[in-house]
């Protein structure tokens, strides 16, 4: 019988102050102020224990087939922030794009209540109409990216697509002094079939377009990313629409240790849903791009050998995991 009693984040009351301290000494660090560093992660249904009676979110309940207890909710957190705090050598990222996170409360619990509690993250995130109730969200560190604004695209269905989850655009200065501005994106499912489904994508990528299309009216030179999970890979019909609209694609050729060559394996194959894509102001100032893979976010895959994301759930068997997908980082040169 599972005990649901665990007091948050974890219990490991002097790593979590140790490891506050060196955050937050870390974050003042006029040495890492030359570079910023970017982060996607699809964090593979954040959901948490209660019922939304406007969504469909009753597969991640505690009585429900998945059994998604509060226990296993608190140690998906802590995985997660775990994940990210890794990433980085010398502090933690300043921007995270993240996808399939259900709402405020999963978001307050990952900044306030996980292992990212001294991180001093702060959030933005949309609601969106998507019948499962997962959305897109950014955490972001304050001292190097002051957030000035932030709202949500909607994307209009087309045919019978079902409603997806908005575009969640955020703008905000960094401390070179410029002003970046930030898509996240998690775009429709292959859920039905790739040829099928192709079109719903497409409406993702032809309303971040409009979106652009408009920035640039105002800022010709604007420092853009464009980042999330497209469910889609790098030559699909979708991510040539933004390539086509002026963005470069910053992650097609990212690596990862210990074999990796993408952020999602299927049947024995690695491949990327997830990308980064930036405008050619940013595509200038990237320092290095990898995924990160580090050995324990990685487990033996039985059926095809070698090694694949140690993922939450095999199907409908809970165990301890952090994603299904691997994080993508983007590591940028800021110019003071």
């Amino acid at each position: 019988m599972v005990n649901d009693k665990l007091l948050p984040p974890c219990g490991i009351h002097v790593m979590v102050i140790v490891l506050s301290f060196v955050i937050f000494h870390l974050s003042f660090n006029p040495v890492g102020a030359q570079t910023l560093t970017f982060v996607e992660l699809n964090c593979e249904n954040l959901f948490d224990t209660q019922h939304d009676s406007l969504k469909q979110d009753n597969e991640y309940l505690p009585e429900a087939v998945r059994r998604w207890t509060k226990k296993r909710y608190w140690r998906k957190l802590n995985n997660i922030g775990q994940e990210l705090l890794s990433v980085c050598d010398d502090g933690v990222p300043d921007i995270v794009a993240l996808c399939e996170v259900e709402n405020d409360s999963v978001m307050r619990d990952l900044i306030k209540r996980s292992l990212l509690r001294g991180a001093g993250y702060q959030y933005v995130m949309t609601q969106s109409p998507d019948l499962r109730g997962i959305d897109v969200a950014l955490l972001y560190q304050p001292l190097t990216f002051a957030l000035d604004t932030a709202f949500a695209l909607r994307v209009t269905p087309v045919g019978d697509m079902r409603p997806t989850r908005d575009i969640l655009y955020a703008r905000g200065r960094v401390i070179s002094g410029d002003t970046l501005h930030v898509y996240v994106v998690h775009a429709p499912s292959r859920y039905g079939g790739e040829r099928y489904s192709r079109p719903f994508r497409q409406a993702v990528a032809t309303r971040l377009c409009q979106s652009l299309d408009s920035l640039r009216q105002l800022s010709p030179d604007a420092h853009v990313i464009v980042a999330g999970d497209f469910n889609d890979a790098a030559d699909s019909p979708a991510l040539r629409q933004l390539t086509e609209n002026g963005l470069l694609h910053l992650t097609s050729h990212a690596r990862g240790e210990n074999g990796v060559r993408g952020t999602y394996r299927y049947q024995g194959e690695w491949g990327s849903l997830d990308h980064v894509l930036g405008s050619p102001t940013i595509s200038s100032m990237v320092d290095t791009v990898f995924i990160h893979s580090p050995r324990f976010l990685l487990e033996e895959e039985a059926l095809y050998g070698g090694l694949r994301p140690r993922r939450t759930y095999n199907g409908i068997r809970y165990q301890p995991g952090y994603s299904d997908h691997l994080p993508l980082v983007v590591r940028l040169r800021l110019q003071p």
